[in-house]
């Protein structure tokens, strides 16, 4: 930065110098008694010129880099502001929201101190310097300039502020169609089976269509600035310079002071049209920098305590939920849990069972601290978690989600993402302990084989085993499993429950299960419903005690519950 002012000064001072050089050459040179010194005049010239293109040179390479440094650091900070934001704020922005804003956005930023800035800056000196040559050279004139110029800008700074709204609302028009893009390109599949393609085609096209009519008033605002700052400062130039040639007609000044004055007067007309277009551009990238602001201002619902108490090492893995309450930001009027008192021993296998919106998921969640809670507490080891620090307590535990997400990297990093710092041998062999052997073993690249884009190149259960994998690698104290063999064939699963076995052996462990299958040999079956535990017990306990679990048990194996065979649920025959 510093350089880059160095030069830029050094260049305006040149091109201020263009002015007297001119005035020489009219009147010592044409009009005075040293014809012959037109050719050492002309070579100061091309010195001067020469010495401005050198320093524009550099000054553009240097603010250039300044620009792209900026903006570089700016996604940095925003991006690892944004993934550390709780799920909660994802719930109400689209992540097509926040890439726009990390791209579009990011770029409008680094056209303005790359470029604008730069230009502000050159035309800013210039134009000072020029005002003050204007006033040695001729008082009467410069003071004319100094009136008429301010008195024609004024009426623009009302429409600047315009430009800002209208910039802002192309920005947020903009990040919609990308938001809506990114959305149909990760169902492309439901789309395309839905027929869906001409219905999202026409809705996408109102929403670029919105966009055009944001843009376009932007543009046409803009366009009325600059029009506008032109006439302005033509008009009043034109003025002082029909003064100032009448006052070379009436003697009172030579014509090349008359012609250094122009030059100069030239100098701030350009100046100021050049400030009126960056201030466009300012306003532009402002309301693009606002949005950029309010990602790094956004608070996480759920933030490190200070000082932050640190969890038993090693961890022996007692988890208790003590009347814990939670509703979601997003649906208030559906009680997420209620009243919900649990606790898990060391190595205890405990399973969650019930129908979808039992709030099964929702004790994970509050388990990883991806939200704070309502009422009551979670502990850990007696400790409440909600005085630990969030990454410290997720670092003891391991979750193999329902859907897995793969990321678009070869199996060897996917599955290594488990615990980084491991080495080849310890994720291969946690990828053999997953059964991801089995079809890795079959690619040309085997370990090394790219899984494309959301591991679009594997199906749902070998996702699910490279999940399993990364939590084998990992060897956490605490596992979370979502129903992690669902969509496993019965070969496949077999082999992988026999490999969570030794996993899940002297760990604490907590299953959600939709097949019941699943959960026969868990220490304790905990059954759901609408928030709140209902029944506690073993496989056959809970079947002989009748009610939710025993019908669950009867839709999926036809037991007897209660002591009877079910015959109709709900008017679903059994």
């Amino acid at each position: 930065m510093a350089l880059a002012a160095v030069v830029l000064v050094v260049a305006s001072g040149a091109l201020l110098i263009l002015p007297m050089a001119f005035r020489r050459i009219i009147d010592a040179g044409l009009l005075g008694p040293e014809p012959a010194a037109l050719d050492g005049h002309f070579l100061t010239l091309f010195a001067i010129a020469a010495l401005i293109a050198v320093c524009v040179a550099l000054r553009h390479y240097l603010v250039s880099w300044l620009g792209e440094r900026v903006v570089a650091d700016l996604r940095n900070a925003v991006y690892a502001r944004v993934i550390t934001l709780s799920p909660g704020f994802f719930e109400v922005t689209p992540t097509g929201e926040v890439l726009s804003r990390l791209t579009a956005d990011a770029t409008l930023v680094q056209s303005l101190v790359g470029s604008s800035v730069s230009i502000a800056l050159r035309s800013a000196v210039t134009l000072c310097g020029a005002l003050v040559l204007m006033g040695l050279t001729s008082p009467r004139l410069a003071g004319l300039v100094l009136l008429l110029v301010p008195a024609a800008l004024a009426p623009l700074m009302v429409l600047g502020r315009r430009a800002r709204r209208l910039s802002r609302e192309s920005q947020d028009r903009l990040a919609e169609a990308g938001a809506l893009a990114g959305e149909t390109l990760n169902g492309i599949a439901t789309v395309q089976a839905a027929v869906l393609e001409g219905w999202f085609a026409r809705r996408m096209a109102e929403r670029v269509e919105q966009a055009f009519d944001a843009a376009r008033k932007r543009f046409r605002n803009r366009a009325g600035l600059a029009a506008l700052a032109i006439i302005a400062v033509s008009g009043a130039m034109l003025f002082v310079l029909l003064v100032g040639a009448k006052a070379v007609l009436a003697g009172q000044m030579s014509g090349g002071e008359l012609g250094q004055f122009v030059l100069y007067a030239g100098i701030v007309a350009l100046s100021t049209a050049a400030l009126s277009e960056v201030f466009g551009d300012v306003q532009h990238a402002a309301g693009a920098m606002e949005r950029l602001m309010e990602l790094l201002r956004a608070g996480s619902e759920v933030c490190a305590p200070v000082p932050a108490r640190s969890l038993l090492h090693p961890t022996r893995g007692r988890i208790e939920f003590s009347d814990v309450s939670f509703d979601y930001a997003t649906r208030p009027e559906i009680p997420a849990l209620r009243g919900f008192d649990l606790t898990v021993e060391p190595g205890e296998t405990v399973a969650l069972v019930g129908p979808s919106g039992a709030g099964k998921t929702t004790v994970f969640r509050l388990l990883l601290r991806f939200y704070n809670l309502g009422a009551g507490s979670i502990r850990l080891d007696g400790i409440d978690i909600a005085h630990a620090h969030p990454q410290a307590l997720r670092e003891r535990i391991a979750l193999v989600p329902q859907e897995p997400v793969i990321f678009a990297m070869d199996a060897m990093e996917n599955i290594r993402l488990g615990r980084p710092e491991a080495g080849d041998p310890e994720v291969m062999a946690a990828g053999r302990a997953a059964v991801a052997d089995e079809f890795l073993a079959r690619q040309p690249e085997g370990y090394r084989t790219f899984l494309g884009e959301r591991g679009l190149r594997l199906s749902v259960g070998q996702r699910q085993r490279i999940a399993i994998a990364r939590a084998i690698l990992r060897n956490p104290p605490i596992l979370l499993l979502d129903e992690a063999t669902s969509a496993l064939d019965a070969e496949s699963e077999r082999l992988v429950q026999s490999a969570l076995a030794g996993l899940m052996e002297g760990r604490t462990t907590i299953v959600i299960a939709h097949r019941l299958a699943t959960v026969r040999r868990a220490d304790r079956i905990v059954v759901l419903d609408r928030g709140e535990i209902v029944a506690v017990g073993t496989h056959t306990t809970l079947v002989r005690q009748g009610g939710l679990y025993a019908r669950l048990a009867a839709l999926q194996f036809g037991e007897k519950r209660g002591g009877a065979k079910g015959k109709h649920l709900g008017g679903i025959s059994v």
